[in-house]
């Protein structure tokens, strides 16, 4: 499991992509705030952050974002 919660796997999340600030930002405030998530800048679905996937303690094979298990 990856220790490194604040920088995504790059095939989730792009060091390119447009939004990847923004996404990043809202990722650190959830995750200082003990959120579970946030809402996509994008899309607008809830997105988990790394500490709650590394709550669940298993990788759930779904490519989530912010997995620390991949």
């Amino acid at each position: 499991m990856r220790t490194d919660f604040t920088d995504p796997h790059p095939d989730r999340l792009a060091p390119d992509h447009p939004q990847r600030t923004e996404i990043l930002r809202r990722h650190e405030e959830a995750m200082a705030a003990g959120q579970p998530g946030y809402p996509d800048p994008v899309t607008g679905l809830f997105v988990m952050t790394a500490a709650t996937h590394a709550a669940r303690g298993r990788c759930c094979r779904n490519l989530c974002r912010h997995c620390p298990f991949c």
